[in-house]
């Protein structure tokens, strides 16, 4: 991933206020000393661009409901856009400045939780898989089978993202997960804040949001700490296949260059793929499974997990602590879906 803590590309409604309780979550976490530069977390904000009248005004109709719902929004006009981004092509109808848009580097985010747990007293198995999740003769939860053994419990939390379906049919359930592929180039160093925010078209959201499983592509551009500029954004549903795509790649590199013309002449050094759990309706599954007593959801974020990461993980343990979650849990339901075959 690209290490994206949004609440630009979501409308109002669940997902927003999960990104609006995570972004919080993340601040907090980045204050605390020395982490924010352990896992470059950057609040650099994000421009939503818009290249006609018509997209503009969508654009702002968006970001006034995302402002009605506590997201700072802020307009910004075709004159000013290059006060905020130099480098950004001519002729751009205007866009809007998120504030609240960060990155982390999620590699080093994982890895200083895994420090976390560790110092916590969290035994981790990594190259261990679950081979069944056992229940009782009631059906309850009452832990795994893995490769290296049994390993009881009275609660077991699916946060398996692109293979929490396979997870869930494990303790007799059904979670339409499905993998959604995106690639991602990545850019020889460049001059730090060369792009200074992470920079998108407003066709963005419209990708993010839709059902379809064709190739939809759409320019996203950013920075990093490091120096390299990350470009995407593909979407498509074509199941675990992991061979790369020239064409996806080139309409990568050309919608960046129409964002940033100076792209153009720098070099791509690599590109890399992923899967995003994509969920029909385009929400996670967080909370109890009530047809599997002691059985937990935390999968299904799409391309936003690592953003809506630490809300997530603040909801499950309120629900595990049996306490009352911070938000409510009901649009995130695991079992609002039919079960397949009904």
């Amino acid at each position: 991933g690209e290490g994206n803590l949004l609440v630009s590309d979501k409308e109002p409604g669940p997902e927003l206020e999960l990104a609006l309780l995570s972004g919080r979550l993340w601040g907090e976490l980045a204050g605390e000393p020395g982490i924010a530069a352990a896992v470059e977390y950057d609040l650099k904000g994000g421009l939503v661009v818009a290249s006609s009248a018509e997209g503009l005004m969508a654009l702002e109709g968006l970001a006034d409901g995302q402002r009605a719902a506590g997201v700072e929004a802020v307009a910004v006009g075709a004159g000013q856009l290059h006060d905020v981004e130099p480098k950004l092509a001519k002729g751009l109808a205007g866009g809007v400045l998120y504030p609240q848009d960060a990155q982390v580097m999620p590699t080093l985010a994982a890895a200083h939780v895994v420090r976390l747990a560790r110092a916590a007293g969290a035994l981790l198995r990594t190259g261990c898989a679950v081979t069944e999740v056992l229940r009782t003769g009631a059906g309850a939860v009452r832990g795994v089978r893995t490769s290296e053994g049994e390993i009881h419990a009275p609660a077991v939390v699916n946060a398996a993202g692109t293979w929490g379906g396979e997870l869930a049919a494990l303790a007799g359930v059904s979670l339409p997960v499905l993998p959604r592929r995106g690639f991602v180039l990545v850019t020889e160093p460049l001059p730090p804040r060369t792009v200074r925010h992470k920079v998108y078209a407003a066709d963005y959201v419209a990708d993010v949001a839709s059902d379809s499983a064709a190739l939809q592509t759409s320019p996203v551009v950013e920075g990093t700490a490091a120096g390299p500029v990350l470009i995407g954004s593909s979407r498509e549903r074509v199941g675990f296949d992991r061979a790369f795509s020239l064409p996806v790649a080139r309409a990568l590199a050309a919608g960046a260059t129409r964002l940033f013309p100076f792209l153009e002449g720098v070099r791509a050094m690599r590109a890399y793929l992923g899967f995003r759990p994509y969920m029909p309706d385009h929400l996670p599954a967080i909370g109890p499974d009530a047809r599997v007593p002691g059985l937990f959801h935390a999968c299904g974020h799409e391309g936003a997990g690592i953003g809506l990461a630490t809300g997530t993980g603040h909801l499950i343990a309120q629900v595990l602590g049996e306490k009352s979650p911070d938000l409510d849990l009901t649009p995130f339901r695991p079992d609002r879906f039919p079960e397949e075959g009904l």
